[in-house]
């Protein structure tokens, strides 16, 4: 284990089975242990065997712990960062010391793992290639609807945690902006004992869980399918100047696929386009 490095170590969302050899691997040889909630990081460590000493790191005393962690990385110490569950700094705190050993010239090494947002993404059924990741959403409703509205016409899939407070809620305010004809899915309590993922309309999902009030209980995560992409005129002629380019090189398919890719044009109609153009170069 090389010194004065700072590890950004993601540990389990909810089974242990899901820590791997190498998060434990470091945990056990680091220096320090820069935990969110150290009572509750506390049983993960004494679950795997590891003692090394741990640093209360949380949003209370962030910055007031910067200095410190950094003094003893630039004495030649190791820490490892660690949330209470998960991947750091996704919804946690600790950007601020990244930012800080970046700027110290500290390596910084990522340990990958769990992540509750990635997770939900893979077996939510909605698009995946494009998303763009929301947090939690203001805890007012006014706030939240305006949050909400602003994503309105967002093409690309979104992604929010919240509470289980919060859920009916938030669930209704979606329906409510976004139609209840939108495509969404709910992951609940994901790798836990009642992990749930339920998809379907945010209409069918809103009455599923006014009648479920048991899966009103955990840790959400919500996936909403983005909003369908009006094509415009501009869309159109970027559309065939990207085909035109693609179509000298590349197969009808395989340019009509990349041209969808870049430009976000649906690949049939992009399909019988390239058609039309390949045609005449072909004669």
């Amino acid at each position: 284990m090389s010194n004065a490095t700072l590890y950004v170590v993601a540990t389990p969302i909810g089974n242990l089975e899901d820590m791997t050899a190498r998060a434990i691997r470091v945990l056990s040889t680091t220096d320090y242990i820069a935990a969110e909630d150290t009572r509750h990081s506390g049983k993960l460590l004494r679950h795997f065997g590891i003692h090394t000493e741990m640093i209360a790191f949380h949003e209370h005393n962030e910055r007031n712990q910067i200095t410190r962690l950094i003094e003893r990385l630039r004495d030649g110490k190791s820490i490892a960062l660690i949330s209470d569950a998960g991947t750091p700094l996704i919804s946690d705190p600790g950007y601020l010391l990244v930012r800080a050993a970046h700027e110290a010239n500290i390596p910084v090494v990522p340990i990958p793992g769990a992540s509750a947002l990635i997770a939900a993404l893979s077996v939510s059924g909605v698009p995946s290639d494009h998303f763009n990741f929301e947090g939690f959403l203001p805890p007012r409703s006014v706030a939240r609807r305006v949050a909400l509205e602003r994503l309105r016409g967002e093409s690309r899939t979104s992604i929010f945690y919240e509470a289980p407070h919060r859920i009916v809620e938030s669930l209704q305010d979606m329906l409510d902006i976004f139609g209840g004809e939108r495509e969404a899915t709910i992951a609940r309590e994901l790798t836990k004992q009642f992990e749930t993922v339920r998809i379907g309309t945010l209409a069918e999902l809103v009455a599923w869980i006014d009648r479920h009030e048991e899966q009103r209980l955990g840790e959400f995560v919500i996936v909403v399918r983005g909003a369908a992409r009006a094509e415009t005129v501009e869309d159109s002629a970027e559309a065939d100047r990207v085909l035109h380019i693609l179509l000298e090189a590349l197969p009808v398919s395989q340019a009509s696929e990349l041209t969808a890719r870049i430009t976000g044009v649906p690949k049939n109609k992009l399909y019988r386009r390239a058609l039309a153009l390949k045609t005449p170069i072909e004669r």
